[in-house]
């Protein structure tokens, strides 16, 4: 089960209505790990890199033995915490395990090309629907369990992963913005297929994310695995799972269930 986030720590904005820390939103959390709970996961993957695995590793002994509190933590409101470490504690799993392999490349790299009015269509779809709801969530209008809920439901889903890995393809004879972020290099862009190139960074990431994740489900006994990514991931490794004989793709929204209705 791949569950997406957005990433918590960057949920806070200064004001204590936001701050996961507080004690409605630590109450919300709560209701969150207790439906993950439900599907019994005994491994717990989430988006470190492996070399971050000693220090995971020494912070969930300190935790486990009490010892540990994450408000110490400069990154102590994010969900590899807040959610995985707690997770683990509660389920008396190993420490959590980091899959991630690090790269950073950003929506606005493309910028030019022809069709380029069907990317930012798809990318101001998306913006609509999910940036209400941030902000419904840091004025606390809206509770941090029914946002990751909603997040995780097909819709949502489906269309990151359209805008990320689809309708890119669409775009071509164009460049990529000097000022756009990307940490990737993958040799000559063929400007005719400026859209496709993009596509190939984020899938380039996402492949070597998969491997991590199976090699480390073959590392541990592990059959009822829970990965922790953020949202934009999920829709890519469920389908690359999906098409593993070898696995089954349960989808969050089994278990995350919410009565609030996303407006798209």
């Amino acid at each position: 089960m791949v569950v997406g986030f957005d990433h918590l720590n960057q949920l806070y904005n200064k004001q204590p209505e936001s701050d996961v820390f507080s004690p409605k939103k630590q109450a919300e959390l709560a209701r969150l790990r207790a439906q993950l709970a439900r599907f019994r996961p005994d491994a717990i993957l989430l988006e470190a890199e492996s070399r971050e695995q000693l220090r995971l590793d020494s912070l969930y002994e300190q935790y486990r033995a009490g010892k540990l509190a994450f408000a110490t933590l400069p990154e102590g409101r994010g969900e590899r915490y807040q959610v995985g470490f707690a997770l683990a504690r509660q389920l008396g799993l190993p420490a959590p395990r980091g899959i991630d392999y690090y790269a950073s490349t950003s929506q606005n790299l493309l910028s030019t090309g022809r069709n380029i009015n069907y990317f930012r269509r798809d990318w101001q779809q998306l913006q609509a629907a999910s940036r209400p709801l941030r902000r419904q969530v840091q004025h606390d209008s809206l509770s941090l369990y029914d946002y990751l809920a909603l997040a995780n439901q097909p819709a949502l889903v489906q269309l990151i992963h359209r805008a990320t890995f689809n309708t890119p393809a669409l775009v071509t004879s164009g460049t990529f913005s000097p000022s756009g972020t990307n940490t990737v290099d993958l040799g000559r862009v063929d400007t005719a297929y400026v859209g496709a190139h993009y596509i190939t960074l984020f899938y380039n990431r996402n492949l070597k994310i998969y491997a991590n994740i199976l090699r480390a489900q073959q590392q541990t006994p592990a059959r009822r695995v829970l990965v922790m990514m953020g949202l934009a991931h999920v829709g890519v490794l469920e389908e690359l799972f999906a098409a593993n004989p070898d696995y089954r793709v349960v989808h969050a929204a089994k278990y995350l269930k919410t009565k609030v209705k996303l407006r798209q």
